[in-house]
């Protein structure tokens, strides 16, 4: 039997900056109800109001309309993306103050299985150190109801991982804002989804979520046509965004797939870096950087032992490792940004990168999108393409409306994206990207997991997400902090699986191994058959005679005598209707599986 609410929102109405949020006369007024045990993954775009949600959960906003119920008794703790530290000396003296603060013994034992020194001075305390002194301060307090947003940021992956156990462990309820797939998929039990001003709900965690969405997108596009049946191919199109980027990326991984298994081939079982390709000049032709026996230490430590490396155009190699493991500074001897202590790196001299750190280059607050992008005009040059700056903005998830709106009024959220629009028009045939997925949504992750597929020169991406480097990478470069670099043909997960399997002499762990990836699909032909061919040029028009006849269908049977006059011909319609839907659904799947062939050409 379920158990009542400890909290519940109903009838909640918001207005901001004149606009309504949520409900008022756009919107449906906003529900609301979490239970004892609740593991909810709170999902939407930047700017959609995830935030607000929480700090009217958190009982600070005051809403317009609408009343706000808790359970007596009931603790809620609000662990911020960026907390207010200013007024505190140190960490601990931060973590201490407030309404309901902890014992101080309770937050040094957390903060020392996160790694964090909770003296340390809070004006040069890093991203990282203030992101775990604020899981410190927020688990200590020991809460009924956990509101987390993003909670990943800033973490290595030793943390996450311990943070994933100790909510695992955790007896009351969450709600989680993050764009870390992996982290949802292993601890969310439901999904509460924010979209244009509606909050929906289902009973199912993460991993069931994109399947959701494309049913209501699905469900919005079929409600669409009963309202508009002359609804055009290129219009459909765009309502099923969703579903035709999910198979544009399903292209995209089978892709990576080819790739990782021409790379699983190069690299020997012990996993050294020696690559070869069929022949050592061919080899040498492709190759744009190349280590051989570098080597890096500071005082007593070494952080990099001997290692070498040959990296090919069009490689996408990912580096992972606990933070401190050396991972940014084997970037940068890559990269010729560090000299190795030992060795050299040669590097192409037609080598031109654009560099994404986790820092983000700050755009200046007062000038207007179309400044950032196209210095006032309305052209932008794409990496050697001229493309209307309007246009650009589409491609990057914005509304082409907000070209004169200034840089200050977008979210934190939207001004990484613009920035990523900025550094990805840039030519260059070297991309290096420093934690390029901290402050971003997902479908903006969606976004750029896409630019990365489709960029045609080499790309070198130092990440904690796991979910997003096992989407991207061909070669993974793990760091154990011992100095050792291992060398895997594959994303994170493969990493892991090396990691875990037994080494001889020793007992074999737990842990299962990672499934192998499938074999590599089918070469694509290199042009449709005739039959493909023909199905292409003539299906949009066959799709506009089922729309119409649906439309001629559907206005004989809005007449409301029909089916008392002639029910027989109303059956018979209405028939018809239903076959022309299952006609028009079947020829537009082809059309967009033969698009999807023509575009991979």
């Amino acid at each position: 039997m379920a158990q009542p609410p400890i909290l519940s929102l109903e009838g909640m109405a918001l207005q901001q900056g004149g606009k309504w949020l949520f409900g008022g006369p756009d919107h449906d007024a906003l529900d609301l109800h979490i239970g004892p045990r609740d593991r909810l993954a709170l999902i939407g775009r930047n700017g959609v109001g995830k935030t607000t949600l929480f700090r009217m959960i958190d009982g600070q906003i005051e809403t317009d309309a609408g009343e706000r119920k808790i359970k007596p008794g009931t603790r809620i703790v609000l662990l911020e993306q960026d907390p207010d530290l200013a007024g505190h000396a140190t960490l601990m003296d931060w973590a201490l103050d407030g309404t309901h603060a902890p014992q101080e013994h309770e937050v040094e034992a957390i903060a020392g299985q996160l790694g964090i020194d909770m003296s340390r001075e809070t004006k040069g305390a890093s991203g990282g150190e203030k992101r775990r002194a604020a899981i410190a301060r927020a688990l200590a307090q020991d809460p009924d109801l956990l509101l987390m947003d993003e909670p990943t940021n800033h973490l290595d992956l030793g943390a996450i991982d311990w943070l994933e156990g100790w909510l695992d462990r955790y007896k009351g309820a969450f709600v989680v804002i993050s764009h870390d797939r992996t982290f949802l998929k292993r601890l969310t039990r439901a999904t509460i989804w924010l979209d244009r001003g509606s909050l929906r709900r289902k009973e199912v965690g993460f991993g069931g979520y994109e399947a959701w969405e494309e049913q209501v997108y699905a469900e919005e596009a079929r409600a669409a046509e009963k309202l508009d049946a002359k609804l055009k191919l290129e219009a459909h199109w765009l309502e099923r965004g969703v579903t035709a980027r999910r198979k544009r990326n399903q292209g995209r991984l089978e892709k990576l797939w080819q790739m990782r298994a021409q790379r699983a081939s190069m690299i020997s079982a012990g996993g050294t870096a020696k690559l070869k390709l069929a022949t050592e000049e061919d080899f040498k032709s492709k190759s744009v950087i190349v280590a051989e026996n570098i080597t890096k230490s500071y005082d007593d430590r070494t952080i990099i032992k001997p290692f070498s490396l040959r990296i090919q155009r069009g490689d996408r190699i990912g580096i992972v490792g606990a933070n401190g493991a050396g991972k940014t500074t084997l970037l940068k001897m890559l990269t010729g940004e560090l000299e190795p202590d030992s060795g050299t790196v040669e590097i192409a001299k037609t080598l031109t990168g654009v560099m994404i750190d986790q820092q983000r280059q700050l755009l200046t607050a007062d000038k207007t999108v179309r400044q950032v992008l196209a210095e006032g005009g309305d052209w932008i040059d794409v990496r050697g393409n001229r493309k209307h700056v309007q246009g650009y903005l589409k491609e990057f998830l914005f509304d082409p409306k907000i070209v004169d709106m200034k840089v200050a009024v977008l979210s934190g959220g939207e001004r990484s994206r613009l920035l990523l629009a900025r550094e990805f028009a840039k030519a260059s045939n070297l991309l290096v990207l420093d934690e390029p997925t901290n402050d971003l949504d997902l479908e903006t992750l969606d976004l750029l997991q896409e630019v990365i597929a489709d960029y045609e020169g080499t790309v070198l991406i130092v990440s904690h997400d796991r979910d997003f480097l096992d989407r991207t990478v061909t070669v993974t470069l793990g760091l154990d902090g011992t100095g050792r670099v291992d060398v895997v043909a594959g994303g994170y997960e493969d990493w892991q699986a090396k990691r875990q399997k037994p080494v001889e002499g020793k007992a074999k762990t737990d842990k299962p191994d990672t499934a192998p990836p499938p074999p590599p699909p089918p070469q694509k032909p290199t042009k449709l058959s005739y039959k493909d061919q023909r199905d292409f040029e003539q299906l949009p028009a066959r799709i506009e005679e089922l729309e119409a006849a649906i439309s001629k269908g559907e206005t004989i049977l809005s007449d409301p005598n029909l089916y008392t006059a002639d029910p027989q011909r109303f059956a018979t319609i209405s028939q018809g209707i239903e076959n022309a839907r299952a006609e028009k659904d079947a020829a537009e799947e082809r059309w967009l599986t033969l698009a999807e062939q023509v575009e991979s050409m």
